[in-house]
């Protein structure tokens, strides 16, 4: 039921630490791996950890906001592998101009970065989604999964951009996922995860101090996180297979909260 072996697997953003897990979590099940990146030497590190303990993967310079990069990435990798069988749109981020500082209001927003917080989270989904999801629909199967945020479910504070533009993936995830269900058959899925709070590059020092004890924010988390920790980038990795595997094979349109609880309690 949870045998993914020989699968053809695209992960955008794959430089990132939690694409990174997943990626070789996905290798040492089997699955065969095209890691997107805006340059092929971020991830060279990854794939030679990956082939050192027996997996496959390559790597292909990729910009996900041009949809002409993406057509040109989707040939090569039906060339490599012949075909595309699940889609992880790890890729996402934010910017200070889209954030509101603890010493600013939302007028202070740059409508600037907004947009490009935007582009990259909502675009930088949608984009990809169709164009390899085309060739999914034409091989009528295959596993779409993006990656959403708690920020989506209640107002997190300082990022604005950030949780107006995953909230928007998340509504096209669904919409998306009706939309292959309903006219491409019953064996294409889309879903997206909603990891809670894992320490990363982009938000280590927003949660932590160079001591390693935990910010103001960081114990805020914690304190709303029943169980009383970060989440480790491994433990999304179950989930992810889960949902790739025929196990989900009726599942499509949700958003999988794996948080800890958080999403769960209600701080009191």
């Amino acid at each position: 039921m949870f045998e993914i072996e020989n699968k053809v697997a695209i992960i955008t953003g794959a430089s990132g630490a939690l694409a990174g897990s997943i990626a070789k979590s996905l290798a040492a099940s089997g699955v065969k791996l095209a890691l997107l990146s805006r340059q092929e030497s971020t991830v060279d590190p990854l794939i030679d950890e990956i082939t050192k303990d027996g997996g496959y993967a390559k790597a292909y310079a990729v910009d996900i906001l041009s949809e002409a990069s993406l057509q040109r990435a989707r040939e090569l990798i039906l060339n490599d592998f012949g075909r595309i069988d699940i889609l992880l749109n790890s890729a996402g981020g934010n910017l200070p101009g889209a954030t509101i500082a603890p010493d600013q209001t939302i007028f202070d927003l740059s409508m600037e970065d907004f947009k490009k917080v935007t582009d990259l989270n909502l675009n930088g989904t949608v984009l990809p989604s169709l164009v390899f999801g085309k060739t999914m629909a034409e091989q009528q199967e295959g596993v779409i999964i993006n990656y959403s945020s708690m920020a989506v479910d209640r107002a997190i504070t300082r990022v604005a951009g950030y949780s107006a533009s995953k909230a928007a993936m998340e509504n096209f995830t669904r919409w998306m996922a009706v939309e292959m269900a309903t006219k491409f058959g019953d064996q294409i899925r889309v879903n997206a995860i909603a990891p809670g709070f894992f320490i990363g590059k982009q938000n280590k020092a927003l949660l932590t101090n160079p001591d390693g004890s935990f910010t103001h924010r960081g114990e805020t988390i914690i304190k709303n996180t029943p169980m009383g920790r970060f989440g480790k980038a491994e433990e999304l990795n179950g989930a992810i297979h889960f949902l790739c595997s025929t196990a989900a094979k009726f599942i499509t349109g949700v958003v999988l909260p794996v948080d800890g609880g958080f999403s769960a309690f209600s701080g009191v």
